[in-house]
């Protein structure tokens, strides 16, 4: 018999396809009509411009095709104007044609995305520090160049459907994966197939796709990516996810935690740690490489600051709780645990082996969460930063005694509240270092008037504005 047990799927940075784009000139041939721009703001505000193919065209022939638009774009929540934005000055959109895609619940539309650019070089360059995915793609670039390391990332992306959001009444009540959740013929079961087919039409790969535990609650699990394709595809998938939903009739959210006597919604995101240097050792069976025991140890002396990008509003922190298995509130790791913010899955199988983390949810921007956790973890293997906290093992950190975690190394809370994460936020340096000061300053400014502008006058007026917004 044999003693080989690994298991999972093995991938790798060079074994996967890059998406093709379609070719701008195949546009009219594809019977694509109109082209959205879109964009995530820095709330996660899905915006877009809606361009006839004719004008497309025609700004392609631009030295750097897109749309300008006022700085205060990036600082708009509703009417409201977040501190140290104003009506000055403009930005340009510049399209990023490797983006290029069939709009998968639109098909005579295209999708684009782009880069947040000033109009004239600033401090020697074009780049604004505001935009996202410039952020991302610059820490990925660095990560690679300085830490030898690439990563790749997948998601799950969790969701619930309403029939109303006044009140909020769920499409049905079902247990976890349930087969009762996706019954043929059921309005919830079409809303579904559809989404996944029209994902992996537009080139998104779908592992699976099941209910989920809380009433009217289902999850899709994409397959892993490099980083900015990765957050790229999350855009899409949960704006797929919407536009589906609203062709049915139904109202899909990914609100936090609607229900306190259920489950929350989460994006947990899993994430493998790959050596780009000829020269390193194969990742070892039973233990995790060195560099992926460094990348873990920046992640969890960050994670109390991350959050504020991971885990953005108020609502979030209702999921940061103990025993609802949302990765609990302390700063932890276990193999298997999901009671961890960190958990280790396929520990004993290098090809698969990766890293889950639960304290990301569907409010956060895809790009800036990212941005966050792979540049603190690459700092941490570039400086070679051991791992001092240890396996929590199979007891959750809040059922043991204060000598016990202490003996685990597990010595800090999560932050617990919204206020104390983007303190936490504010005087990290890593933090600092990978996005800028004036970054953090303007983050946190429209963050406060995001938290601002969905705070109610009671419970229930609050959640109805919070699963119409997210």
């Amino acid at each position: 018999m044999s003693d080989n047990y690994t298991h999972g799927i093995s991938y790798t940075p060079s074994s996967l396809a890059a998406r093709q784009p379609l070719a701008p000139e195949s546009l009219k041939g594809n019977g694509i009509a109109y082209v959205r721009l879109q964009w995530l703001d820095l709330v996660n505000t899905l915006r877009e411009r809606i361009i006839p193919i004719s004008y497309f065209l025609k700004m392609l022939e631009a030295s750097r095709p897109g749309v300008t638009m006022a700085k205060v774009a990036l600082g708009l929540i509703y009417l409201n104007i977040a501190e140290g934005f104003s009506a000055i000055g403009e930005i340009v959109y510049v399209l990023d044609l490797s983006t290029l895609i069939q709009c998968p619940y639109e098909p005579d539309h295209a999708i684009v995305l782009g880069w947040f650019q000033e109009k004239v070089p600033v401090h020697g360059s074009v780049n604004s520090e505001l935009c996202p995915r410039t952020a991302l793609q610059r820490v990925a670039a660095d990560a690679e160049t300085r830490a030898k390391v690439k990563f790749l990332v997948g998601f799950e992306t969790e969701f619930i459907l309403l029939k109303s959001t006044d009140p909020i009444t769920p499409v049905n009540v079902h247990s976890w994966t349930a087969g009762e959740a996706l019954r043929p013929g059921t309005v919830e079961a079409r809303v579904l197939r559809e989404i996944v087919d029209s994902l992996q039409k537009s080139g998104v790969e779908i592992d699976m796709y099941h209910a989920e535990a809380a009433p009217g609650q289902y999850e899709i699990v994409s397959s892993p990516l490099l980083p900015l394709p990765a957050a790229d595809a999350l855009l899409l998938t949960r704006e797929t996810i919407r536009s589906v939903a609203a062709k049915h009739g139904l109202h899909a959210t990914l609100a936090p935690r609607l229900y306190n006597d259920s489950c929350g919604s989460s994006t947990h995101t899993h994430i493998s740690v790959h050596s780009t240097d000829d020269n390193a050792p194969p990742k070892p069976k039973g233990n995790m490489s060195s560099i992926e025991s460094s990348f873990l140890a920046g992640v969890l002396d960050h994670i109390p600051a991350i959050t504020a990008v991971s885990l953005p509003i108020p609502a979030s922190y209702k999921r940061v709780v103990d025993g609802v298995w949302s990765g609990g509130t302390y700063v932890c790791w276990g193999t298997e645990n999901r009671e961890a913010p960190v958990r280790l899955t396929n520990a004993s199988s290098p090809h698969s082996r990766r890293f889950e983390l639960r304290f990301i949810d569907g409010t956060c921007n895809p790009h800036l969460a990212l941005a966050a956790i792979i540049g603190a973890g690459s700092r941490a293997i570039e400086k070679q930063v051991p791992l001092r906290i240890k396996d929590c093992g199979v007891t959750p950190a809040a059922q043991l005694s204060l000598n016990e975690r202490e003996e685990l190394g597990i010595t800090q809370r999560m932050a617990l509240t919204w206020e104390e994460s983007r303190t936490n936020f504010a005087k990290d340096t890593v933090m600092q270092d990978i996005f800028g000061s004036d970054f953090i300053d303007k983050f946190l400014s429209v963050n406060k008037t995001l938290a601002e502008s969905l705070a109610e006058e009671n419970e229930r007026a609050e959640a109805k504005r919070l699963v119409e917004y997210y």
